[in-house]
């Protein structure tokens, strides 16, 4: 099997849970090179790789073909930047860049340089996720009039995190979080939308980021898509809600794969590797063939994050389609620009 060797720019909780773990299990890679500007916390679990204390030593010095930029957004750009120039190829934490501009700029020179860019959208290879892509795909809901996607959480103290939490930092706050990844399910499930209206806020205080947004995309054939998240949510609501002319499905946010791996599951390669659900997390509710109603209590199948970096791979070696290419990904970026535009105006912008 082709080896990949990859370096990894942080090892804080994105790299110790969304990536080392499953470039680790997956055989097609060798994660060489880890970035820790302070500590040394990668060498009990990655012996193997050798660890710089910046971003700008390991590109340098370190033999790997991909670079993954998973440090804070405010950074993304320059350290995206430094590493198409040094001949890598490049996979980038959402929401890739603090606005379309830097975007623009970093899938030109990754084009000019002939170099892969690619954003990773992880929550793609949710268990929920998939089960709307594929109830929608099934057509029993018929034409899809209105969608409401949520991402909520309980967090009602500041992180302490400036990068997350200053209100003038460019790209904090809960938009360009949670709302990347939102916005990219939305542009994945509908397409890109004509307008938009949307509310961003915090709910902290005007000293904090924003930590409440609801965006409403508008579509050109009379759709409506509402995504919204707010911190202040300590009972959950049903993460999608989708209503079609033929009947309705309701999915709660049940994949919990950033839990596990938190709580220290190993990612096995080429295989299901998360706990299987105790109880149905969907209601499909519709008319038959017969117009008659059928509520079904529905089951996902698992997610796996492992899928992504399968792609990546896939991309290297076959050639396959790269997953979410950043070129793609400029368009939620598009529309992330857009909310604040309209929150700060009040009005509708059209895209």
């Amino acid at each position: 099997m082709q080896l990949v060797k990859v370096g990894l720019c942080a090892f804080g909780m994105s790299g110790k849970v969304f990536h080392a773990p499953f470039l680790k299990e997956h055989p097609g890679f060798f994660l060489s090179a880890i970035v820790e500007r302070s500590r040394e916390d990668s060498r009990e679990k990655y012996p193997d790789a050798t660890i710089y204390h910046s971003v700008e030593e390991m590109l340098q010095n370190a033999d790997v073909e991909l670079v993954v930029v998973n440090t804070p957004v405010q950074t993304h750009f320059e350290y995206v930047k430094k590493a198409l120039e040094a001949g890598k190829n490049v996979v980038v934490e959402k929401p890739f860049t603090v606005n379309v501009a830097e975007a623009e700029q970093l899938v030109q020179l990754a084009e000019d340089k002939g170099l892969f860019l690619s954003v990773y959208q992880n929550r793609r290879f949710d268990r929920d996720y998939l089960q709307v892509q594929k109830i929608m795909s099934e057509g029993k809901l018929g034409l899809i009039k209105e969608a409401e996607i949520r991402f909520d959480r309980f967090r009602t103290e500041p992180s302490m995190k400036a990068h997350k939490e200053n209100p003038e930092a460019a790209g904090s706050g809960s938009l360009h979080d949670l709302g990347a990844h939102l916005v990219d399910q939305a542009v994945q499930y509908f397409g890109f939308p004509e307008k938009l209206f949307a509310d961003v806020f915090s709910m902290k205080g005007k000293e904090f980021a924003n930590d409440y947004f609801e965006i409403i995309l508008f579509y050109q054939n009379d759709l409506r898509v509402r995504l919204k998240s707010s911190v202040f949510t300590k009972e959950a609501h049903d993460a999608y809600a989708i209503h079609g002319e033929k009947g309705s499905f309701l999915q709660e946010r049940s994949d919990n794969q950033e839990n596990e791996l938190v709580a220290g599951a190993i990612p096995a390669y080429s295989e299901d590797w998360t706990q299987p659900l105790k109880n149905p997390d969907g209601i499909l509710n519709f008319l038959d063939e017969n117009k008659e109603t059928e509520r079904i209590f529905t089951s996902s199948e698992p997610g796996n994050y492992m899928n992504y970096y399968q792609q990546i791979y896939e991309f290297i070696v076959f050639g396959y389609a790269l997953p979410s290419p950043a070129e793609e990904v400029i368009r939620n970026m598009k529309i992330i620009d857009a909310a604040l535009e309209s929150a700060a105006g009040e009005r509708v912008v059209y895209l």
